[in-house]
């Protein structure tokens, strides 16, 4: 007769026989900062949770990109600024700040090389957020690739994506109408807990992404 053994595996017990997880990669933003947006990629290996930091000093108004970032998502990183300072009356932005300060993007983990276009709503939202001052909230996601007039594009690997927003427990995801018909093919098993906002022009994201107020202690921009 074999030992026996308790047929229900608990968190605790998965701890005990692997040990302490080495990484914690899919994890939703938190914190009182702005400028800093979870966005949703896939690779190789399925979807993942990617992270685009924005961050702004005084300067002479140059966009500097980091990150081992392709040539399509620095494309979009530029495409977003354009669009930005072409509606910034429309967020409350003074035209004068693009000309004093300098705008740096980064997209963490640096020796992973990133390309592709659907980061684009992200890096906009990003730029939003560290020049409004408000921040992003603490359980949105969003994939989509952006055009120069300000239309949010449809992405792949949709699926892919949604399952790394539910490991790092985000509750709302924001991407293209014109995605829609990718959710309805997926089974709803697979989405429970999750809602989503479809939009068309970037400008909607604003509205649904960002806190209403500004941070505490935020930069004046001068």
């Amino acid at each position: 007769m074999g030992e026996k053994y308790n047929k229900c595996i608990t968190k605790e017990d998965l701890r005990e026989i692997l040990g302490i997880p080495q990484f914690q990669k899919d994890r939703a933003l938190v914190g009182d900062i702005p400028g800093i947006t979870t966005g949703l990629a896939w690779t190789s290996v399925g979807g993942e949770v990617m992270f685009v930091e924005a961050s702004i000093s005084r300067g002479k108004g140059n966009l500097t990109l980091t990150g081992n970032l392709g040539d399509v998502m620095k494309e979009s990183a530029s495409l977003a600024f354009e669009y930005l300072k072409a509606h910034s009356r429309k967020l409350g932005i003074d035209d004068s700040v693009f000309e004093k300060w300098n705008v740096h993007i980064h997209v963490p983990e640096g020796a992973t090389p990133k390309d592709g276009p659907s980061a684009g709503i992200t890096m906009f939202a990003a730029l939003a957020s560290i020049f409004t001052q408000r921040k992003v909230k603490n359980d949105v996601a969003m994939t989509g690739e952006i055009t120069l007039r300000g239309r949010v594009l449809p992405v792949g690997g949709i699926k892919e994506k949604m399952l790394a927003a539910k490991r790092a427990n985000i509750k709302n995801i924001i991407l293209s109408v014109e995605n829609q018909k990718d959710i309805e093919d997926i089974k709803p098993l697979y989405l429970e807990g999750l809602t989503f906002h479809y939009i068309k022009e970037m400008i909607e994201v604003i509205d649904l992404a960002l806190i209403k107020n500004k941070v505490k202690n935020p930069v004046l921009f001068e």
